[in-house]
C-alpha cells in the first residue's frame, strides 16, 4: 500500500512537471495567463478613430535610427501625428537626444529636465534657470518627466535631486521660468495605490505592485496623499505655469481626487499614460470620469511602442468590448473592459487638449 501511494505521488509529481504545474495548488501566480472563453463581440482596432498626439513617451524607446523609423511606421499605421518625448535630460545629454530626433520634424517634440548639478551649492538656482533657458533655445518645448514618487528624489538627468520633493521651494524659480518661457511641465507624483498596500494575498494588483512597491522606511518618505498634496502645492503656487499630471496623478483607485484638482485649477491637465491597466477594470466609472473631464485629459502611452500596445489602448478608449486580457503588457491578471467614449471626448483626449497645452 505504501509503495502504491509513493508511486502515485511520484507519477503525479512527474505529470505536474511535464504539464508545467498547471494545477491550482501548484501554479505560480506569475505564470497565470487566463484566456477569455466568452463568445462576445471582439473589436480589432487597426487605427485610432481620430488623429492622436501621444503626450507621454520617452526617447530611450528608440536606440538608433532603425528604431526611430520603426516607431514612425507604427505612428503612421495607427494615426499618431506627434509624440512628446519626455527626456528628463539636460546639458550634452539633451543635445545628443535632440540631434537624433530633430531630422523628423514635427513628428517628435522633445522636453528637457531640470539640471540638479550642484543643487546643494550656493547659486544653484540661477545656474539651473540658465540651463533651462539654454535647453529651450536648443529645442526643448517643455519640461518632463519631472518625477517624485515620495522617496525624496526628484528625478532628472544627469543628477537626481536627492532630498527634494516637487514642492521644494528651491524649485520655485524654475517653475516661474517655465511660465515666462511659455513651456508646460509634465509632473509625476506617487505611484498607484496598490504599491502602498500590503504585499500579500489581499492585494488584487499584487504581481505589478510587488515590482513597484514603495518603501516607507526610507528617510523623507511621503505617502500617497502627501504626494498628491505636493502636486497641488506646486500647481496652486504657479497659476501661470501649465502642468500635466502624469499617470492620472496616480489616483486611479479614486478618480474623484484627481477630478477635484482638475476642477479647481485651470492650469492642470492629466495624462493617462501607463495607467490603462489600472482603470480598464472599472469601465463605467472611468468612462463617466473621462466624459466629465474630457477638456482636461490627454492621451499618453509610456509603453514601448508596439502594435499590440496601440491596439489595446485604443480598444479600451474606443470600444465597448468586455473581458479581455493584456497581462503581459500591464502585468495585472484582471480582465479589461472598453469605455466606448463619445467622439467628442475622443477628439479632445486624443488631440485637441494636447494642442492647447503645446500652443501655450
Amino acid at each position: 500500500m505504501r509503495f502504491k501511494k509513493l508511486l502515485f505521488f511520484l507519477l503525479s509529481l512527474g505529470y505536474a512537471c511535464i504539464s508545467g504545474a498547471q494545477t491550482p495548488d501548484q501554479l505560480l501566480l506569475k505564470n497565470y495567463r487566463p484566456k477569455s472563453i466568452y463568445k462576445i463581440p471582439v473589436t480589432r482596432v487597426d487605427k485610432a478613430k481620430f488623429p492622436v498626439i501621444d503626450m507621454h513617451a520617452h526617447s530611450w524607446y528608440a536606440k538608433n535610427v532603425k528604431d526611430v523609423e520603426e516607431w514612425l511606421r507604427l505612428m503612421d499605421k495607427f494615426g499618431i501625428d506627434k509624440v512628446v518625448l519626455l527626456t528628463e535630460a539636460t546639458g550634452p545629454q539633451f543635445d545628443s537626444i535632440y540631434s537624433v530626433f530633430a531630422p523628423y520634424g514635427n513628428r517628435f517634440e522633445l522636453w528637457c529636465g531640470f539640471d540638479y548639478t550642484g543643487y546643494k551649492e550656493p547659486g544653484w538656482g540661477e545656474r539651473a534657470v540658465k540651463e533651462l533657458e539654454r535647453c529651450v533655445k536648443a529645442g526643448a518645448r517643455g519640461v518632463g518627466e519631472l518625477g517624485d514618487k515620495g522617496l525624496g528624489e526628484v528625478f532628472s538627468s544627469p543628477v537626481p535631486g536627492y532630498g527634494m520633493h516637487v514642492d521644494d521651494k528651491r524649485l520655485q524659480p524654475l517653475y516661474q521660468k517655465c511660465a515666462e518661457l511659455g513651456i508646460p511641465v509634465s509632473i509625476h507624483v506617487a505611484e498607484p495605490m496598490w504599491m502602498y498596500e500590503p504585499m500579500d494575498s489581499t492585494n488584487d494588483g499584487l504581481m505589478n505592485a510587488y515590482s513597484w512597491k514603495m518603501d516607507a522606511s526610507k528617510p523623507g518618505f511621503r505617502g500617497h496623499g502627501e504626494m498628491v498634496k505636493a502636486l497641488e502645492n506646486v500647481v496652486k503656487a504657479n497659476p501661470k505655469t501649465t502642468f500635466v499630471a502624469c499617470h492620472l496623478a496616480n489616483c486611479e483607485y479614486d478618480l474623484t481626487i484627481l477630478g477635484s484638482l482638475l476642477s479647481k485649477y485651470d492650469n492642470l491637465y492629466a495624462d493617462v499614460g501607463a495607467r490603462f491597466g489600472e482603470i480598464a477594470p472599472i469601465p463605467r466609472f472611468a468612462a463617466a470620469f473621462f466624459e466629465k473631464y474630457k477638456d482636461k485629459l490627454v492621451y499618453g502611452t509610456d509603453y514601448h511602442p508596439g502594435e499590440f500596445m496601440y491596439e489595446t489602448t485604443f480598444r479600451i478608449l474606443q470600444t465597448n468590448d468586455e473581458h479581455f486580457y493584456a497581462t503581459d503588457l500591464f502585468e495585472y491578471h484582471w480582465p479589461l473592459q472598453g469605455f466606448n467614449l463619445s467622439d467628442d471626448a475622443l477628439k479632445k483626449i486624443y488631440r485637441e487638449n494636447a494642442l492647447k497645452i503645446l500652443k501655450k
